[in-house]
């Protein structure tokens, strides 16, 4: 049977006892902080969890339930990138030209995409989906906002059952297919992977199994935003 990496009773409230709270197996064995709610509170600044995956993980149908649990504002980076590209505007016409030639937009074009995004939004919680995708995208993201994520959700899932999730999705993507996947996935271990060991390293990460039904997975989910006390 699965376990739990971390105690979630303690993951936001007084730490009883450390060796309770473990970070999962290859990244950390440091414990996760408390979140001080009534510090946010008076702060009133924006409450922010990054949530990283492979593709077809599923953190994009969690983030969903998530947000409408929860009253979360759920940013994807890929829809913020896609919603400029379509604008007209001298980025989206930039973000258009490298995504046709197979590059990836700038993280500072991105990171200002998301900036405006959460400077705009009537909620003060946030689900950032998809980012930072590399150690270079979370130093920029850092160094814009001046601040780091509250908390990061990684959704940890076998290879085998990510490559079939996404071959089964059926979402007329042309990237959908076992080829690029697995080199979706070769690239997704190489440059996300170390962000989620980053913040492992620093007490942030929250790990959660990514198998099973959509149900069963939020099941696992729910405990870390139900322990949440924050204002919207």
């Amino acid at each position: 049977m699965w376990r739990r990496s971390i105690s979630l009773p303690l993951l936001f409230s007084q730490v009883r006892r450390a060796d309770e709270l473990k970070i999962c197996q290859s990244f950390s064995t440091e414990i996760i902080k408390p979140v001080d709610d009534e510090s946010y509170s008076r702060r009133n600044s924006p409450f922010v969890a990054f949530v990283l995956g492979g593709p077809g993980s599923g953190k994009g149908t969690q983030c969903l339930k998530i947000a409408e649990t929860f009253g979360f504002k759920h940013i994807g980076a890929g829809d913020l990138l896609r919603k400029e590209m379509y604008s007209g505007s001298e980025n989206g016409a930039m973000i258009q030209k490298l995504m046709t030639e197979g590059g990836i937009a700038p993280s500072e074009v991105t990171v200002k995409l998301i900036k405006k995004a959460i400077e705009s939004a009537e909620s003060r919680k946030f689900l950032i989906d998809g980012f930072p995708r590399s150690e270079e995208n979370r130093m920029v993201y850092e160094r814009i906002i001046g601040a780091e994520p509250n908390f990061v959700l990684f959704f940890d899932c076998p290879e085998e059952v990510m490559v079939k999730r996404v071959l089964c999705r059926n979402e007329g993507r042309v990237d959908d297919n076992e080829h690029t996947v697995k080199e979706r996935l070769k690239v997704y271990k190489a440059i996300t992977l170390p962000v989620v060991n980053h913040y492992a390293k620093k007490g942030k990460l929250y790990k959660v199994d990514g198998t099973g039904t959509q149900e069963e997975i939020f099941e696992r989910v729910q405990p870390v935003f139900t322990s949440l006390r924050l204002s919207t």
